[in-house]
């Protein structure tokens, strides 16, 4: 086991015009699964890469358990990496496959190979199809290749690029639990890169947020859905998205008002008024998540137009008028008709604010209550 730490990290491509990493640190503790997620392009296959030794950085360095590794090559570098597309020889047999690595990288004879290689095979349930050729396997058979390939090394760390990507969705569900029960069994130092926000929710003991190379947040699945630190990770971050309003802020003798076109007041006082006041802020972004949105009897809550009904099974998916692609995620026992004007609140602890120029948030790390008015 070991630590990785990314000090600055930068990766350019085309003579400096395209950043695909843009100075990102992060330090990763021994024993922690770690998922970096972000969109497409957003540099994280690129970093994974880097901490391998698949590709140089352009600038800063890269460090497993304090050593600098940053112009170590790959091959004497202590990691095992899993591939999306599993990059397994197609002339190999399963036992061939997963024991390439300890001849490249170990002085292991021939008889303790196998040996090890049975182990692993043991573990991963594939011992009935080390004879095999991945021509002959299932894709989550080959993925259970893949990871056997890695684990039969034992190394320090574990990297892992969209392994999940080709599976069905069935399968995925299932291969994330063998994942995170392997990692845990092994205790070694994991990196998973991800598209998929709910794959690294579920998986990481704290995830790493990349946009544009550039590392947004870090935290812990749990604070980074309750405290997103800017618009884009209270977007990226929770399935449905984020609903976010355009509002602006009056001032007043007790903090501010946020106000949607008439339609709602948000009252704001105390410190967090204060200090929203303090900015020279007249527009802000007030998010609030679907799952947070609530149909209501109350005359004081918000009336809006139900414009679609999306039932999922256990909830049904309200597209309101308030806003593009605005939803209120409820239970499957409330149905409204397309077209029925309803009412909907949400509770004050659940808003969050952003600015409307940076996208930071205003309020990110507060829990002091609000006020809401219809």
């Amino acid at each position: 086991m070991a630590t990785v730490t990314l000090d600055t990290l930068r990766k350019e491509f085309d003579s400096g015009r395209i950043v695909a990493v843009d100075d990102v640190s992060l330090d990763v503790a021994d024993g922690e699964f770690v998922t970096v997620v972000g969109p497409s392009g957003c540099g994280k296959s690129t970093t994974l890469r880097m901490i391998a030794g698949l590709e140089g950085p352009t600038s800063g360095r890269v460090l497993i358990d304090g050593e600098d590794v940053t112009d170590v090559h790959a091959r004497r570098r202590d990691v095992a990496m899993v591939f999306q597309n599993y990059a397994l020889y197609p002339h190999k047999t399963v036992r061939q496959n997963m024991a390439f690595g300890l001849r490249m990288s170990t002085d292991l004879g021939s008889d303790e190979r196998d040996a090890k290689v049975d182990e692993t095979a043991a573990m991963m349930g594939i011992e009935d199809l080390l004879d095999d050729q991945p021509g002959e396997l299932s894709g989550g058979q080959k993925q259970r290749v893949a990871l056997g390939r890695a684990i039969v090394r034992e190394p320090d760390v574990f990297l892992f690029d969209e392994p999940l990507s080709n599976l069905d969705a069935k399968l995925r569900t299932s291969m994330r639990t063998e994942i995170q029960r392997l990692q845990e069994e092994l205790g070694t130092t994991a990196i998973y890169v991800t598209h998929d926000q709910e794959e690294a929710m579920t998986m990481g003991d704290r995830l790493a947020i990349l946009n544009g190379g550039v590392l947004q947040q870090t935290g812990t699945p749990k604070e980074v859905y309750a405290n997103p630190e800017s618009e884009f990770v209270g977007g990226f971050v929770g399935s449905p998205s984020m609903n976010v309003l355009d509002v602006t802020v009056e001032r007043t003798d007790d903090g501010v008002t946020l106000a949607n076109e008439g339609r709602f007041a948000y009252a704001l006082g105390g410190d967090r008024g204060e200090r929203v006041a303090a900015t020279d802020a007249t527009t802000a972004r007030l998010g609030i998540r679907p799952e947070n949105v609530r149909v209501t009897d109350d005359r004081e809550g918000i009336e809006t137009t139900v414009e679609v009904v999306e039932p999922i099974g256990s909830d049904n998916y309200l597209y309101l008028d308030l806003g593009e692609d605005f939803i209120a995620r409820v239970d499957s026992d409330v149905e409204p008709e397309t077209g029925d004007t309803v009412r909907v609140t949400f509770d004050e602890k659940d808003v969050h604010l952003f600015d409307a120029e940076s996208g930071d948030s205003l309020l990110s790390g507060d829990e002091e209550p609000a006020v809401v008015t219809a």
